[in-house]
């Protein structure tokens, strides 16, 4: 599994969004990692910010 669908999974199996720290923690990545991977999911279309620095994907 990729960095990317990491990221993803953790999103999908939260029921609040997270802060990318808090992505990072979970996925054992680092927040550099975290970022990017966001950064992608979000041109991609897969998940949302539904307020500042907190993402969830989409249902």
């Amino acid at each position: 599994m990729d960095k990317k669908e990491l990221v993803f999974k953790v999103l999908l199996e939260s029921d609040k969004p997270l802060r990318p720290g808090d992505i990072a923690e979970k996925a054992s990545l680092s927040k550099e990692e975290v970022d990017k991977a966001i950064k992608e999911l979000k041109n991609e279309g897969k998940i949302e910010s539904p307020k500042r620095c907190f993402y969830q994907a989409k249902k």
